[in-house]
């Protein structure tokens, strides 16, 4: 067996900028062993700032103008973490994250943006929708309904003057052109665009007259209350939406670090890019200062430090001479007008028209094509992550897609049964948990799960192991007690190791402490790469019904699901790289809600059976609980389904569980002719910390429904019934 790479640096990536996408890129071609790189931002997909304009105005839509960071990582190998970074400890070379534990590095680099100044005008924080960081403010505007406000006129206005405002504004206005929304520009300097020629402010100022702009100069903001703005000679101008789009301010986690800041706080570094004050610490793009070369904050610097910030993190862990960037002073700037026209300016040069914005184009996708045309990049990552496939390929999946199938299973558990038939009392029965009689008043209930990793995240895979296996309690409407661990490390050295564990128990116990089970020990092993379990024990929840079986099912009782499907096509995409990141982490969401609000929703309502729905996927857990003496019919078009999963088996993408569990198609007698042969495939699809599938009598079925909504289960469902066993047809399902 080939040993794995030991893990022995951590380079760890804060923010999605410009520079740090170009390093993950570089990085894929060339990854250094025994080094993990983690990328830690607060959003799946980062926006391209040359695109956002073209965003608003309609021109692109989402994913256009987006690169998927998620994505990106899967490809190069990188461990992405979805945070966000509020301290920098130096003294300790940790991160503290909000709401998670901190993470440690032992080099680190920093491209997270600026944010706008609001802090030197009164009421601008609380009345303005900040420009930057530009992720949110598309999500601020895609929440106005513009066109649905009413008879009486809206009016936006947006405070700056540069660039970024300019091409803001005009990009509203061409969004919104047949709608009664007028727009206002409110600028402190005596002109827009001061770093811009005459020609090209002249074209500007046409186009934001041809767009109805109007646009007020020498028209400094002192002060904002609600839906008013306070000039300095003392006019007043309403408005209903404001837009801040002023110079740019530095991160407070930045600020507050105590490392050594320019007069405005943004980090100051050196001309290689590392801090003055911490050689361990690099930097790139808006948040930071070139020293001896300070240039204006534009996302064209960034993507220049881009290569040079690549080579010297590199150079750095390798103990090599590090190399300068010195900035250009001027650029070409192509700046959109709203519609599909652009200036282009270069010192005393400009030219406006419609073959500048086709330039601009061409230029803004063929950077983008770099992060979306991912080539292949076999056995690219050092660490211990799956490198990207083709899709002809298909790598093993972990989750519960990895568990061995239902055949293989239940084959070998029947022989031993007839061999130990006292010590192996319940192997011809599909037990979620074995119940553990004879040491108390009540029966106890003890299960294990483990999984092999899902996701790079270790907080995040701690979590959903630790839901994973409790589910198995909460479907025999058991309330857990206590957990053992079972873990087998990656490896890796001695202090990474007892990182990476501290972040795999602490997720788990995130999700432990909420249902009060005590983590009481476990064991721990080296390995090639991840497996990650749990011992479970519970109690009944109630000593009256007591537990809840697999195996009672009554005619006419109705089936309920409480979570969509889907994950196990989702993670095989992703693992393709066809799968969007925001789909996969809405994914990681549900598997990270607890079943056990909707466990004791299910003893209240008296549930005659109960299961989790895992690794044999909905039909493979439902045919259990039938027990080959029920029928049931299955209504194919309310059963929730994940965003994502339907596209991915549409593209034949599958879990690598998915074959065994096919065979499970087999037991259904009656297909629907217009039943999608795509959502039947997703019946099998494998689960990870998937719902419950719960019996219940119809009469109760829809109350039941609507309070698992109530507590969080928002996509619950009805999706079947249960019948008396057809005899005439081939199989005990139907599906409808």
């Amino acid at each position: 067996m080939q040993a794995a790479t030991e893990i022995s640096r951590e380079l760890v990536l804060v923010g999605g900028g410009h520079a740090h996408v170009l390093v993950l890129r570089q990085w894929a071609m060339s990854p250094l062993p025994g080094v993990r790189l983690t990328l830690i931002s607060p959003a799946t997909h980062t926006p391209y700032s040359g695109m956002l304009p073209g965003l608003v105005a309609g021109h692109y839509c989402f994913e256009e103008s987006h690169i998927d960071l998620a994505r990106l990582c899967q490809w190069a190998g990188v461990r992405f973490v979805k945070a966000l970074v509020s301290a920098i400890s130096t003294r300790t070379k940790t991160l503290t994250l909000v709401d998670r534990p901190e993470y440690s590095y032992d080099l680190l680099s920093i491209d997270t943006g600026s944010l706008p100044e609001l802090e030197s005008v009164p009421g601008a924080q609380q009345w303005s929708v900040p420009v930057k960081p530009v992720a949110k403010l598309w999500q601020r505007w895609q929440s106005f309904d513009f066109k649905g406000a009413g008879t009486q006129p809206r009016r936006i206005a947006v405070v700056g003057g540069g660039a970024g405002s300019v091409e803001l504004i005009m990009a509203m206005a061409n969004s919104l052109a047949d709608t009664q929304v007028s727009f206002e520009l409110f600028c402190g300097s005596p002109e827009i665009l001061t770093a811009y020629n005459p020609g090209a402010r002249r074209s500007v100022g046409k186009a934001l007259a041809q767009l109805k702009i109007v646009l007020r100069v020498n028209a400094r903001v002192v002060s904002v209350t609600e839906q008013k703005l306070h000039l300095n000679d003392g006019s007043e101008h309403s408005f209903d939406d404001l837009f801040w789009c002023t110079g740019a301010a530095a991160s407070e986690f930045v600020s507050s670090s105590g490392l050594r800041t320019d007069e405005q706080g943004f980090l100051a570094i050196g001309d290689t890019l590392q801090s003055l004050s911490d050689e361990a610490i690099f930097a790139a793009g808006d948040v930071a200062t070139q020293v001896n070369h300070p240039r204006p904050k534009a996302g064209v610097y960034a993507v220049r430090q881009g290569p040079v910030l690549a080579n010297n993190l590199r150079n750095a862990l390798l103990d090599k001479p590090l190399i300068e960037h010195i900035p250009q002073r001027r650029f070409l700037s192509l700046l959109s007008l709203g519609g599909k026209t652009a200036t282009a300016n270069w010192r005393m040069l400009h030219a406006t028209g419609k073959w500048v914005w086709r330039w601009k184009d061409r230029i803004d996708r063929k950077f983008m094509a770099r992060f979306e045309d991912l080539p292949l990049v076999m056995d690219s990552a050092p660490t211990n992550f799956f490198p990207a496939l083709s899709s002809a390929t298909q790598m093993p999946c972990g989750g519960c897609g990895a568990k061995i199938g239902a055949d293989t299973l239940s084959s070998v558990l029947a022989e031993l049964g007839d061999e130990f038939p006292q010590h192996c009392p319940n192997s011809r029965q599909a037990n979620d948990a074995a119940i553990v009689s004879g040491y108390g008043a009540a029966d106890l209930v003890q299960s294990i799960d483990v999984l092999r990793e899902m996701v790079s995240d270790p907080w995040l895979m701690g979590r959903i192991a630790a839901n994973h296996a409790l589910s198995d309690l909460y479907a025999s409407g058991a309330k857990p007690l206590s957990a053992l661990a079972t873990i087998t490390l990656p490896f890796a050295s001695s202090p990474i190791q007892g990182r990476e564990l501290k972040h795999y128990l602490s997720g788990a116990l995130y999700e432990f402490e909420k249902v009060d089970c005590k983590l009481l020990g476990g064991h721990s092993l080296q390995g090639q790469e991840l497996n990650l379990g749990f011992v479970v024990n519970g109690a009944p929840i109630a000593i009256e019904p007591g537990l809840i079986g697999k195996t009672g099912l009554r005619p006419g009782d109705s089936l309920i699901l409480t979570k969509a499907l889907g994950t196990g096509a989702l993670f095989a995409s992703h693992m393709r790289l066809e799968a969007n990141s925001s789909d996969v982490y809405v994914a990681i969401e549900s598997m990270t809600q607890s079943s056990f609000a909707a466990a004791k929703l299910a003893v209240e309502y008296g549930a005659t059976a109960a299961t989790d729905v895992t690794g044999f996927g909905l039909m493979g857990h439902l045919l259990e609980m039938l027990g080959g003496e029920l029928g049931a019919t299955l209504f194919l078009s309310d059963v929730p389904l994940l965003a994502g999963a339907l596209s991915s088996v549409e593209q034949g993408v599958y879990s690598t569980m998915h074959e065994t569990n096919a065979r499970a198609k087999t037991s259904v007698g009656f297909v629907a002719p217009d039943a999608n042969p795509d959502l039947i495939d997703l019946l099998v699809d494998p689960q990870t910390s998937g719902g419950l599938l719960l019996g219940v009598a119809a009469g109760r079925a829809a109350d039941l429904c609507a309070d698992l909504r109530r507590a969080g289960y928002d996509q619950s469902a009805i999706v079947g019934k249960v019948t008396e066993l057809d005899l005439s047809m081939s199989g005990p399902l139907s599906v409808r």
